[in-house]
């Protein structure tokens, strides 16, 4: 993958995660160093980590958010540090500052994330844990069964924004590129 490096990505998920949600997180991580985007998250443990993890070890820039004001608690794999005092407050400061969201198993500070980012206009990519329904599908929140393919949609929603952008055109949310699939196809 490569045209991202002016990308950030919002990684986010629970500060406590199964094996498998870790390894997600740890390659999605991976990935995101890879295409030369910065990965943001909230700074702690769990998916955290593990996708700061995967960023550090391919080379990738590092961002943690977190959400009171002792450094310390920050994972080792965190390059930019910056304390908030805001608590789960700071969910729209993760959620805001990525280009494209990349949620990871997590409970309902994930949930908050996801919402906020959506509401805000920001692509979601959910790999594992949420699933959302409305009458109206979820706008903008999509669904992938791999890192790799988060990755594609995730550059995918950005390039196409970028795209409109640069003719003068709204952003999309709703209409998804190529192969997004809006969360109430998902079987």
């Amino acid at each position: 993958m490569k045209n991202m490096e002016r990308w950030y990505i919002s990684v986010i998920g629970g500060s406590r995660c199964t094996a498998a949600d870790y390894g997600l997180a740890e390659e999605i991580g991976s990935l995101i160093a890879q295409a030369g985007a910065t990965l943001v998250c909230g700074g702690l443990s769990g998916v955290m980590e593990a996708a700061s993890r995967g960023a550090k070890e391919a080379g990738g820039t590092t961002i943690g958010v977190l959400p009171g004001h002792d450094r310390s608690l920050v994972n080792p794999y965190i390059d930019y540090v910056l304390t908030t005092g805001m608590g789960h407050a700071r969910n729209l400061i993760i959620a805001s500052s990525g280009d494209a969201v990349i949620a990871v198993g997590g409970t309902f500070g994930t949930l908050s994330e996801i919402g906020l980012a959506a509401k805000i206009g920001k692509p979601v990519v959910i790999v594992s844990g949420w699933r959302l329904q409305n009458d109206e599908e979820a706008e903008g929140v999509w669904y992938a069964s791999s890192p790799d393919e988060a990755m594609e949609l995730i550059k995918e929603a950005l390039s196409r924004r970028a795209s409109e952008a640069a003719a003068g055109e709204s952003p999309s949310r709703s209409s998804p590129p190529g192969s997004f699939r809006p969360s109430g196809d998902q079987t």
